[in-house]
């Protein structure tokens, strides 16, 4: 599921900052392993695999805004020069023809959510890589500030296209660029298949540097718990970010998905969720001094002035282009991951709607639960205005065990705080439904050509790059 994103001033969000002291926090590695492994992600598997399915139905179209209403565009891009062994998003490798053809009709869907009469305040483009075509991609944020009442926009991209040509076009278009790193390492960035495409750990530091000073907040994107990852490795890795010069910088545990996890044996080696705290931990510790944790994986340098964060602030948002989700009236409406049956429906005049799930009361308050515990605190009275009960007697089996657990550092009428333990658990907690959601993009992919299926395939992206 795509999230929201929001910037705001520094001062707007400083009371969600924890207190400086709160960073000196044990995680409680041992009995936080014990409550992931054992409770926490057991129950959260049998949740995903419950609630996370789709009924197929080609005829859907999304719903008409509730008047008055802002709310965020999500844009996916859905082509990479290469595919990492990782990914469980929708992509393809790169194809000039197809890449034109696929932002021409992706313009006409947001022209299409222009006419039921979306309102879109933040726009946020994901993929896939979506600088694969600079001017079509400067030729679509254009469109959306013409449509749509734009304040500011996200844009994901790799390093490789650091390069003047990329930051001058997007320097004044795109408020936060986030740049997927996962590591410096190089012999990781090798398994990975990453090392031959994007450069050495140093030079990828390098671009960092020189790109980080264009734009109001630059996002260095990691990976941590990689098989073959020590501690000093991913210790040399936050030193690398805070060296880095970058505004902002997300840690994400590894995940997986059935489509992907015979690739990441194969390339980086088995799971462990054994270290997966103890990393956490670390992560804490080095960034301490030099970043302020604004999610339970987003942190924000002391000094910033822009926030742009992994937070549903409103929790409903559309999304546009193949393999993308919206999630509006409690409702999760998913787009085909075909780019043929992704063209066919806009050039008919319909939009890419593939299937959906509806969710009723309780999962939408455990929804709001674990976004708003993400987001490092949760709000007692927004919760009662809008399901009419406490959170204590609504879920309150979810309650009881973050209250056993010692995720609250501070209650009160209106807020709970977390400890560091809870921001952790809040990790297993969005882990978890990642791997969920990954597992709905397999079931999607499930619908693919031969032909599409083999371009989606990650062992093709690392033989391209070996050739």
């Amino acid at each position: 599921m795509n999230h929201s994103k929001r910037a705001v001033s520094a001062s707007e969000k400083q009371q969600a900052w924890l207190k400086p002291e709160a960073h000196k926090e044990k995680v409680g590695v041992g009995f936080s392993r014990i409550l992931s492994e054992w409770v926490l992600t057991p129950y959260l598997k049998k949740m995903t695999e419950r609630y996370l399915r789709l009924v197929p139905n080609v005829g859907y179209n999304l719903p008409d805004p509730n008047p008055g209403r802002e709310y965020t565009l999500y844009l996916h891009i859905p082509f990479c020069e290469s595919l990492c062994p990782y990914c469980s998003f929708n992509r393809f490798l790169l194809e000039e023809d197809k890449v034109h053809s696929y932002f021409f009709f992706l313009r006409q869907e947001m022209r299409m959510a222009h006419r039921l009469g979306y309102r879109f305040t933040s726009l946020y483009i994901g993929g896939g890589t979506p600088t694969v075509s600079i001017d079509e991609l400067v030729e679509t944020i254009d469109l959306a500030h013409e449509l749509f009442p734009i304040r500011e926009v996200s844009c994901e991209t790799n390093p490789n296209h650091l390069i003047p040509e990329v930051i001058e076009k997007l320097s004044g278009r795109v408020q936060r660029l986030s740049v997927g790193v996962q590591s410096f390492d190089d012999n990781l960035l090798k398994q990975m298949g990453r090392y031959h495409k994007f450069g050495s750990g140093e030079q990828i530091l390098e671009k960092i540097r020189q790109a980080a000073p264009h734009f109001p907040s630059l996002n260095v994107d990691m990976i941590y718990n990689f098989p073959n990852q020590t501690e000093a490795i991913l210790r040399d890795d936050v030193a690398r970010v805070i060296a880095s010069g970058a505004q902002q910088t997300t840690f994400y545990p590894l995940m997986t998905s059935s489509s992907v996890s015979k690739s990441i044996d194969r390339s980086v080696g088995k799971v462990d969720y054994r270290r997966e705290a103890r990393y956490y931990e670390i992560i804490l510790e080095e960034l301490r001094e030099d970043y302020k944790a604004m999610s339970a994986w987003t942190f924000l340098r002391t000094d910033g002035g822009m926030i742009d964060e992994y937070i549903v602030e409103g929790e409903e948002y559309v999304g546009l282009g193949s393999g993308a989700f919206s999630y509006l009236n409690g409702t999760l409406y998913v787009n085909t991951f075909s780019l043929m049956a992704y063209e066919k429906a806009i050039a008919s005049g319909r939009m890419s709607v593939s299937a959906k799930q509806s969710y009723g009361r309780r999962e939408q308050m455990r929804y709001r639960f674990m976004m708003e515990l993400f987001g490092l605190k949760f709000d007692r009275t927004r919760f009662k205005r809008s399901f009419n009960q406490p959170a204590e007697r609504g879920l309150w089996l979810e309650m009881l065990f973050m209250v056993l657990a010692g995720a609250f550092a501070k209650i009160t009428p209106e807020t709970l705080f977390l400890t560091a333990r809870g921001r952790y658990l809040s990790v297993v907690m969005m882990r978890e439904f990642f791997s969920g959601v990954n597992n709905v993009r397999d079931e999607a992919r499930k619908a693919l050509t031969v032909d599409e299926r083999t371009c989606a395939l990650p062992i093709k992206g690392k033989q391209l790059m070996t050739n």
